[in-house]
């Protein structure tokens, strides 16, 4: 995951949180009534507002926090549900998600898509991907549906984006973030990964299979430890990486391995000869399934070995050649996110390196890279932007140490 923007979340919610049926229009394609064009002039919130059944999708806006987030110019797509379909769910779950931010939070941002998507424009697709980082399934055959909902009305514009009524509300994909967020133990790693923006990595299809740590874990660290690594978020990234392993590995297949190799790069050993330990970390907890994956609980954080790191003074060709040869291996098995993290982290490592051998202009092409793909949340093409920076990168590399051949 890439982490979201301030300005997108903003809109994020505002678009969820506003559509106002007006003069109503039919939409044969849709097959469902549409709001009837006329000139936007306020934004989301001032249409949400203005409409009076979302009562209930306001009250979540403000108790997820995000009432503040909600003017930014977007444009957004919000499809939105109405009081009725708030009104669907399980008696006392929507009392539960007023109480618990984080996953109120998740679930508004799966409502909303970057961009002004209108209505002719939604049934060309199949899918869309949502602010949250997973994708909305789309179907336009008998009337359109997000999901399990239905659109029920198109096209209300505000200044800021467009807004789809729907009938019921969508439940994110329990995927390995939400799982985490939903077992109530792992804030810290959550956070963690918000500011190293892997969080969009770890909802991709995946498989992945984690050794996460508990809150507990992170409170075992040296004092002051937590702190200074999410100011270092290069560091903070390689340790997290670290405790990941493509695939999804089963207690009942770790049982049979003595190391396995993490998308960091370096293998974690793996000892089943009494209980399960991970490196020096206890299994509490195993087969924690999620959609794109299984969680492993373990009771301490995991720290990769610092002398098989990218150091400062290490050649940017040895970084570039080991970034390539994990990367690509894990991109043919399928595992286009995690290859993509990779080559990221590697770009990282050349950018703070003290081996001034890659030309200026080449290291402004890794900067714009990691901005690129940091905006992005396909996979495969972000690998493929990483991977053509870090040839680009070995290139000038090269060049220079031939150069300095006398």
């Amino acid at each position: 995951m890439r982490k979201t923007s301030l300005a997108v979340l903003t809109g994020a919610v505002a678009v969820i949180y506003s559509v106002v049926p007006t003069a109503l229009g039919h939409c044969g394609k849709c097959g469902h009534d549409s709001e009837a064009k006329s000139v936007a002039t306020g934004d989301i919130v001032d249409t949400a507002v203005a409409a009076g059944n979302f009562n209930t999708l306001v009250a979540a806006v403000k108790a997820a926090g995000l009432v503040d987030t909600l003017k930014s110019e977007g444009p957004l797509t919000v499809f939105a549900p109405t009081d009725e379909a708030f009104a669907k769910l399980p008696s006392g779950t929507v009392e539960k998600l007023l109480a618990d931010p984080d996953r109120l939070g998740a679930i508004l941002k799966y409502h909303v898509v970057p961009g002004r998507v209108m209505a002719a424009d939604v049934v060309k697709l199949s899918s869309a991907k949502n602010v949250l980082g997973q994708t909305l399934n789309i179907q336009s055959a008998g009337g359109v549906k997000i999901d399990s909902a239905n659109v029920v009305s198109t096209d209300v514009e505000a200044s800021n984006g467009v807004i789809h009524v729907i009938d019921s509300v969508l439940m994110p994909k329990n995927d390995i973030v939400e799982v985490a967020r939903s077992a109530g133990s792992f804030k810290t790693l959550l956070t963690a990964l918000d500011a190293t923006e892997l969080t969009g990595e770890l909802r991709g299809s995946g498989p992945f299979t984690v050794f996460a740590p508990t809150d507990e874990a992170f409170a075992k660290l040296p004092k002051g430890t937590l702190d200074a690594l999410l100011k270092d978020t290069d560091k903070l990234k390689a340790i997290l990486m670290y405790h990941v392993v493509a695939g999804q590995v089963m207690a009942k297949d770790v049982v049979k391995l003595s190391d396995a190799k993490t998308v960091q790069g370096q293998s974690v050993k793996i000892d089943a000869s009494n209980g399960v330990k991970i490196d020096s970390a206890n299994v509490v907890k195993t087969d924690v399934n999620a959609e794109n994956g299984v969680i492993h609980v373990i009771d301490t954080v995991l720290i990769p070995s610092e002398s098989e790191h990218a150091s400062a003074t290490e050649s940017s060709r040895a970084i570039i050649e080991r970034a390539i040869h994990h990367g690509a291996t894990l991109y043919n098995d399928g595992h286009h996110a995690a290859c993509a993290a990779v080559y990221e982290v590697a770009a990282m490592g050349l950018l703070n390196n003290t081996d001034r051998s890659i030309a200026e202009s080449d290291r402004t092409k890794l900067r714009a890279a990691i901005a690129s793909v940091q905006r992005s949340h396909n996979a495969r093409n972000n690998a493929w932007v990483m991977r053509h920076a870090l040839d680009n990168a070995y290139a000038s590399a090269s060049s220079q140490s031939m150069a300095m051949i006398p």
